[in-house]
């Protein structure tokens, strides 16, 4: 019977998981936004940034409110979300919103085209797509949890004023995202 109840314990927990819910995976409200480097990929042509050069966004942006977003999905949702934080940044000028994409995954030249197909796709101009140096799973000091197809950092003053990570990107909801850029304005 014990382990029959073990077993049933398992399936749950695994099927909340693959059936896609909210994880714990980055920096979390009241830390501190840390630094990593990152190869840009595409977008954000008039950022002083050629594509192949390797940098710190986050230091770039500096002490300016970012929206930092580690991805291993180029789904129509995060296409969706680029397109809203893109025109939430040109909306934004006078506080000098800030934005960059993270494309997470195993292979990095892989990553690199999928980062320039996103950003061709999405059609964003104010929003670079980079691959992070530490590619797999993001930054070790961030601590992006394998589980989570999508992790948003939101940031200002380079502390975290918001985070939404999400297993599945069909959970994931613009709206809410859109609606959390007011902590970091």
């Amino acid at each position: 019977m014990k382990n029959f109840f073990a077993l049933g314990m398992i399936l749950a927990v695994s099927s909340a998981v693959t059936a896609g819910e909210t994880v714990k995976s980055g920096p979390q409200t009241g830390d501190s936004l840390g630094a990593f480097y990152v190869t840009k990929c595409a977008g954000a042509e008039t950022d002083g940034v050629a594509e192949g050069k390797n940098l710190c966004y986050r230091c770039r942006n500096g002490a300016k409110p970012q929206v930092v977003i580690f991805t291993r999905s180029t789904d129509k949702r995060i296409v969706e979300l680029v397109q809203q934080i893109d025109k939430a940044i040109a909306k934004n000028k006078d506080s000098k919103l800030t934005a960059f994409v993270n494309v997470l995954g195993e292979d990095k030249d892989d990553l690199s085209d999928a980062a320039k197909t996103l950003a061709k796709t999405s059609k964003a101009t104010n929003v670079p797509f980079v691959v992070p140096n530490e590619f797999e799973n993001g930054p070790d000091n961030y601590g992006i949890s394998p589980k989570a197809e999508v992790t948003i950092i939101l940031a200002s003053r380079l502390g975290v004023k918001a985070n939404i990570a999400v297993s599945d990107v069909n959970d994931l909801k613009t709206a809410a995202v859109l609606a959390d850029l007011k902590k970091i304005l």
